[in-house]
């Protein structure tokens, strides 16, 4: 392993350094997210601000505290601030943290910054400050089933082959898109503005070509298009450039959506017709007005959406407040694009389907080629998860080697104890840590994104995802987190992650167990509770002791 500031890797290999697997697998959880991570130097994961540790004084203790935590401790952390340890018992979590979360009306963008601006705060993202972050494929297979989604429901195909797929940002989350849209068959032009992004994705194998030329940009794909070819094209320029050249120039693609990092108009949104340069000297001078030029160019961004929309094309959001930050400008039309959730993942959240993931923390790739066929051979019959599993043998891996897969109540659970049985007969070198993206079925409240236009209404109530935690946190999971949004967006969202690993013993696999039916378990009753058809059924069908759902959901729904 190696520690500074500029460069940070994960230990690999199974000498302990901790006193047990499971505050070691968690050092090593830290360790990755900032190998694999945007900003390493400024402990900044993705995101422009989800940050794994508040400052390097901080990470310094949490990393100290791990080494030496006892099997009966317990480490807590507030906004990446190592605060204490208590004694607690052995199948408790090893660490607790909660990241940005502020009382509601001081839950604002403005507060967050003078917190921030004061080092009283962090945003910890989803998985960056609670150390579940892998990479682009941590997101990339969300990506490949909602564009499988929009490939079926608009087009009537399997895929995307002969179709041409419009987007924009190669950040920590949008680096997935265009290996997600050639995994498709699709042609994808992604809008990068930051150069050197977009050639570190390139070197990753996620995106093909990389240019400065947005008329070849746009010829290659169209091309593409017309041979039924796959091919990934990534442009260097403002993504509202781009559109508002395609409508000037009367070309529609069959697929437009986008992934900038909208969340944040200080941070991380680029207006146009600004260098990143004069963006970087006028967020140090003057930040209130790029926050305002930040402003204008998303209602110019959500306008053109509108107008391709008009033309023909299938627009959706992609879930980074860009919608609400033309509404807050003064711009509300957004709102008539659905999100990405509610358009075509929602079915999958009703049966505690969601973004599952584990990783190696011995390093070892062979032990995830294990699990990938552990899956096929569980799973003959599934075609999404075999058709995933499939895709991932060119998937690249980032830091520890991963595997995510979209599972769901009961399967996440026979996953985790056939691999935790597999650590204890050696078939695997080492253990492997199980955890999941926030955005799962009962683990997130963000009425712009996960839980837009729900049934009942309840889009903002936020007892979901803190109930998820405490419910993980009396499982015994290793790590359980509760996250509030933070920069942009500040008082939109409240979400829930956990970490449990697989080391090989009786009490992880009871650990891992209750763990894995809470939580997916959790997920469906929360869509039950909501009135969702699918989700009561799938309740009734697997026995969970839910209160009264046929009654109270399918009645008064």
């Amino acid at each position: 392993m190696t520690t500074t500031k500029e460069c940070i890797t994960a230990e690999r290999g199974n000498l302990l350094r901790a006193k047990q697997w499971r505050t070691e697998g968690l050092l090593r959880l830290l360790e990755n997210v900032l190998e694999v991570g945007e900003k390493p130097e400024e402990l900044i994961v993705y995101a422009a601000l989800g940050k794994a540790a508040r400052d390097w004084e901080s990470y310094e203790v949490i990393r100290k505290t791990l080494l030496n935590l006892n099997a009966d401790e317990t480490l807590l952390i507030q906004s990446g601030k190592p605060i204490a340890v208590f004694r607690t018992y052995e199948d408790a979590p090893r660490v607790l943290l909660a990241n940005s979360n502020l009382v509601g009306r001081w839950a604002t963008t403005e507060h967050f910054y003078e917190l921030y601006a004061k080092n009283k705060i962090a945003w910890g993202g989803l998985t960056a400050g609670c150390w579940q972050y892998i990479g682009s494929q941590g997101v990339l297979q969300g990506t490949f089933e909602t564009f499988g989604a929009v490939a079926e429901t608009h087009f009537g195909q399997a895929d995307l082959r002969g179709r041409w797929v419009v987007t924009a940002g190669l950040g920590g989350m949008g680096g997935a898109q265009p290996f997600a849209l050639t995994l498709l068959g699709a042609s994808a032009l992604v809008a990068e503005v930051n150069k050197e992004r977009a050639l570190a994705r390139q070197q990753l194998g996620l995106v093909q070509h990389v240019t400065e030329d947005l008329s070849e940009a746009i010829s290659m794909c169209l091309t593409a298009k017309e041979k039924n070819q796959a091919l990934s094209v990534a442009w260097i320029g403002n993504a509202v450039e781009l559109l508002e050249t395609l409508l000037s120039e009367n070309k529609t693609p069959d697929v437009v959506t986008d992934m900038t990092s909208a969340h944040d108009a200080l941070h991380g949104y680029q207006p146009v017709d600004m260098t990143l340069d004069q963006a970087t000297q006028l967020r140090r001078t003057h930040p209130d007005k790029l926050v305002q030029l930040s402003r204008d160019s998303m209602v110019r961004h959500v306008k053109a959406l509108l107008a391709l929309r008009g033309n023909g094309a299938v627009v959706f959001d992609y879930g980074n407040n860009l919608r609400s930050q033309a509404r807050d400008h003064g711009f509300p039309d957004g709102f008539q694009l659905k999100v990405f959730t509610e358009a075509y993942l929602r079915p999958l959240f009703c049966q505690g389907i969601g973004p599952f993931r584990w990783v190696s923390l011995v390093g070892n790739p062979d032990d995830i080629r294990w699990t990938d066929k552990l899956l096929e051979r569980l799973y003959p019959n599934h075609a999404n998860i075999q058709r995933w599993i499939k895709a991932t043998k060119s998937v690249p891996f980032q830091g520890l080697p991963a595997r995510t897969a979209w599972l769901g109540h009961g399967q996440r659970t026979e996953v985790a104890l056939e691999i935790n049985e597999a650590v204890a007969s050696g078939e695997l070198s080492g253990p492997i840590s199980f955890s999941r993206d926030h955005l799962d079925a009962g683990s997130m409240a963000h009425p712009n994104i996960m839980t837009e236009n729900l049934k009942d209404g309840t889009d903002a109530v936020a007892d979901w995802p803190l109930l998820n935690a405490m419910l993980l946190t009396s499982s015994g999971a290793d790590l359980v987190a509760i996250h509030s949004g933070g920069g942009g967006y500040a008082g939109y969202m409240t979400s829930s992650g956990v970490t449990t690993i697989a080391d090989g013993s009786e009490s992880a696999a009871k650990r891992l167990e209750r763990v894995m039916n809470a939580d997916t378990g959790w997920g469906v009753l929360r869509y039950a509770d909501a009135g969702y058809d699918k989700a009561i059924d799938t309740a009734n069908a697997s026995n969970l002791q839910a209160l009264g759902l046929e009654v109270d959901a399918r009645q008064n729904h």
